[in-house]
């Protein structure tokens, strides 16, 4: 009888509750046990004066960047929900970071001009770059940038650098959850029922440690295989005591997936 390669495997997924299906699901079709024991939540913010600024003076801007679904979600809600239409949007070039940001825009009939291949803000400036014939061309363009209240600035940096201009927007927030499972999931991996532990940002690493109220990790999680969507992620379960085992090349879920699935895989062969 033919084997699955995550089967009699027990996998922790620190993502928000509400992004962890699709996450569950494809764990769960290789065969794993998968707990969820959410360290973020997605959070509408508390004002919106920064983001109905904007809107209201969309025409100053060449460029939105939005940089996940959760921007692109929050966003179009509070515009639409204000009276605007998706037309306002026409006379803007729009970046989408990731395929699934992009899906989101195109359900909305926004058409989008820029999808980076690598999903880094590195990546997304020279996928820029290369859109407007290079990094001398990005002078004097404005660029609206939505996104979380908190999150790493290289982007609007190196535009800025480049001569551009980039206004941040918070369009949402995240928070840690007072997790339910939290117990359980402490319990299963002190008393070593847990094969991997999944993080798929570096603010899930940093509030996973504010649960156990560490700054090292590597005593807890010491026979827990780390699997890390990214570097900027695994730079920061680094920085907490944490050795990646498991990071894929792209950084998408299903990547991630699939890096942990070839992980096992190539341990049952052994």
């Amino acid at each position: 009888m033919h084997t699955k390669p995550l089967t009699d495997r027990t996998i922790v997924i620190t993502r928000a509750q509400s992004q962890s299906a699709p996450f569950i699901s494809q764990l769960e079709s290789h065969g794993a046990n998968v707990l969820l024991c959410p360290t973020i939540e997605i959070a509408p913010l508390d004002d919106y004066t920064q983001l109905d600024e904007a809107v209201e003076n969309l025409y100053g801007y060449d460029w939105i960047i939005f940089t996940s679904v959760n921007g692109a979600e929050f966003f179009l809600e509070r515009f639409e929900s204000h009276g605007h239409d998706v037309t306002e949007l026409y006379d803007l070039r729009v970046c989408a970071i990731g395929e699934a940001t992009a899906i989101r825009l195109r359900d909305s009939e926004i058409h989008v001009d820029v999808i980076p291949l690598l999903f880094t803000a590195e990546g997304v400036f020279e996928a820029l770059a290369d859109y407007v014939g290079g990094i001398e061309n990005l002078k004097a363009l404005n660029f609206l940038l939505p996104r979380a209240a908190k999150a790493r600035d290289y982007l609007p940096n190196a535009l800025e650098a480049a001569g551009a201009r980039c206004d941040i927007v918070p369009v949402y927030q995240t928070v840690a959850p007072k997790s339910p499972e939290f117990a359980k999931v402490k319990a299963l991996i002190q008393g070593g029922a847990v094969d991997c532990i999944t993080f798929t940002s570096a603010s899930t690493v940093t509030n996973f440690a504010q649960l156990f109220e560490t700054n090292d990790l590597s005593l807890i999680l010491e026979d827990v295989k780390v699997a890390c969507i990214g570097d900027i992620t695994a730079n920061t379960a680094k920085e907490l005591g944490l050795k990646t085992d498991i990071k894929p090349k792209e950084h998408t879920i299903p990547a991630l997936t699939q890096a942990i699935v070839e992980h096992y895989a190539e341990q049952n062969s052994e």
